[in-house]
This record gives structure tokens, C-alpha cells and sequence, in this order.
């Protein structure tokens, strides 16, 4: 059984900072993308940022410039560091993974989700 844990999220002031990070645990082989996914109330839950296991980002147009992606390979942990924060960016903050588990006779791919991280920004 493989999990995400979200930690970091909770209320900032609009322009602080705040990173969010992601521990994996479980029977992982490997894993080829991480990412980070938000739900604000009301709204469909939308990409923020993605990384593949060679270090290519790529970010929605609303965090360019204010969020950074960044992952450790060894790890297996995935963070988002989150500058100039607004309010329009209060959300659930969800960890996103597409990798492969299970022992070499019974290896599949999956996507994992954490439960989920609230990011309270104020004005």
C-alpha cells in the first residue's frame, strides 16, 4: 500500500511565504511524476505544478514566478514552495504521484493521492 502525507499547510498574510511538502511511504519502485494539485471551495481541483523524475516543471499560469516545485529522488518527497501568496490562493493543497509499485512479478502503476493540505491566505 503506498500513501502521500501532506504537511506545511495554514494561514499566511497575502504576500508571506509558505512551503508545503510530501512524504511517500509504501513498496515504491519508481516513480515518474509528482505534483501538486489545489481545490478552492466551490471550484474543480486544478494543476499547480508537476515535476518528472529528470527535474522538468511545469506550472499553471497563475503560480509562474511565485511557485517553485522541487523534489528529492532519494526521498521519494516532493515540495512546493509558495512565495507572494494571495488570496485567490486559498485552497486545499493536494500531493499528486504517478509511480510504480509491487515486487517484480506484480508491478503496476498507479496514481496516489494525499489527503489533502489547507492553504489559508488573508488579505
Amino acid at each position: 500500500q503506498v500513501s502521500l502525507v501532506e504537511s506545511g499547510g495554514g494561514s499566511v498574510q497575502a504576500g508571506g511565504p509558505l512551503r508545503l511538502s510530501c512524504a511517500t511511504s509504501g513498496s515504491i519502485v519508481r516513480i515518474t511524476k509528482m505534483a501538486w494539485y489545489r481545490q478552492a471551495p466551490g471550484k474543480q481541483r486544478e494543476l499547480v505544478a508537476a515535476i518528472t523524475s529528470d527535474g522538468t516543471t511545469n506550472y499553471s499560469d497563475s503560480v509562474k514566478g511565485r511557485f517553485t516545485i522541487s523534489r528529492d529522488n532519494a526521498k521519494n518527497t516532493v515540495d512546493l514552495q509558495m512565495n507572494s501568496l494571495r488570496p485567490e490562493d486559498t485552497a486545499v493543497y493536494y500531493c499528486n504521484a504517478g509511480l510504480y509499485s509491487g515486487s517484480i512479478w506484480n508491478r503496476r502503476y498507479q496514481e496516489v493521492w494525499g489527503q489533502g493540505t489547507l492553504v489559508t491566505v488573508s488579505s
